[in-house]
């Protein structure tokens, strides 16, 4: 294989997160050049089809949105440009079968853009951000007339969604068209309702446990949405925030010469509260 010139780094001017508008297309023209180099040239980046990057996709999303949980923006920056070199590789796989490349997608992200932002580019008014989604989704709606598309409100919910992020998308799309409760009160009655609701069919050991468990989880999230909470993101917190503890309550135990397996449930509790206020987190 015929050695290929180094695709050089252009010289910059402005300093690190302040660069000029030149400087930014030329590092996309950059990466766009050694897609083609890696895709021309490389066995391993020859081989890729959509559907074998598709996972490592979803493995980078992944990675970005825990380096946005921990507030690491050097990491953010790494994963942003990871998941901007899978955007770049889908579009040469786009060009490669004569559906789109990395310019018909542009522009098509910019004009659904400007279309779906009246209020912008048009003389819609929108004063918040309610105003803003329900416009957007009228907006989807409106695009798919005259299609042979289902004009459902719930259609563009990916059906592979995680179900808690599944959940809080279909309860904002419904929102978008007016359907949803009027405030905080009446969604936290309606999470009481569904828990008696799910404390019922437990004592009558009925085999609708799981349905009513659901409908609790929807109801939280609904909750949540409320209250301006991400339930993912906070369970997630709650995830860290455990692990963090119950490492730190074997640490200890370890220290002490104990055994964790062999430990009853009281002495376990004990060097867990000890485990909390040595990591300074509220009690929980």
């Amino acid at each position: 294989m015929p050695h290929r010139d180094a695709v050089e780094r252009p010289a910059l001017s402005s300093p690190k997160g302040g660069h000029t508008r030149e400087e930014k297309l030329a590092a996309f023209g950059r990466l766009l050049d050694i897609m083609d180099d890696l895709r021309e040239g490389c066995p391993w980046d020859m081989k890729q089809t959509f559907e074998s990057l598709r996972h490592l996709t979803i493995e980078e999303t992944y990675e970005l949105g825990e380096a946005i949980l921990e507030g690491n923006l050097e990491e953010v920056g790494k994963e942003v440009g990871d998941l901007m070199l899978h955007m770049v590789f889908y579009s040469r796989l786009g060009s490669e079968h004569g559906a789109f490349d990395a310019c018909d997608v542009l522009h098509g992200i910019c004009d659904k853009l400007v279309t779906r932002h009246p209020h912008i580019y048009g003389d819609v008014e929108a004063a918040t951000e309610e105003e803003v989604k329900a416009n957007w989704e009228k907006i989807k709606l409106k695009e798919k007339e005259g299609t042979t598309q289902r004009k459902s409100v719930l259609e563009g919910v990916p059906k592979g969604l995680p179900s808690m992020v599944k959940a809080q998308r279909i309860q904002e799309k419904v929102r978008g068209v007016g359907f949803d409760w009027d405030h905080a009160g009446q969604v936290w009655e309606k999470v009481q309702e569904e828990l008696g609701e799910l404390q019922e069919e437990v004592e009558k050991g009925s085999d609708r446990v799981a349905d009513e468990f659901g409908d609790v989880f929807f109801a939280l999230i609904n909750y949540a949405r409320f209250l301006d909470v991400n339930p993912d993101e906070a369970l997630e917190r709650t995830n860290r925030r455990f692990k963090a503890r119950f490492e730190e309550m074997e640490r200890r135990i370890d220290a002490a010469g104990a055994d964790l397996g062999e430990m009853p449930l009281t002495e376990m509790d004990r060097y867990w509260d000890e485990a909390k206020r040595a990591l300074g987190q509220a009690q929980g």
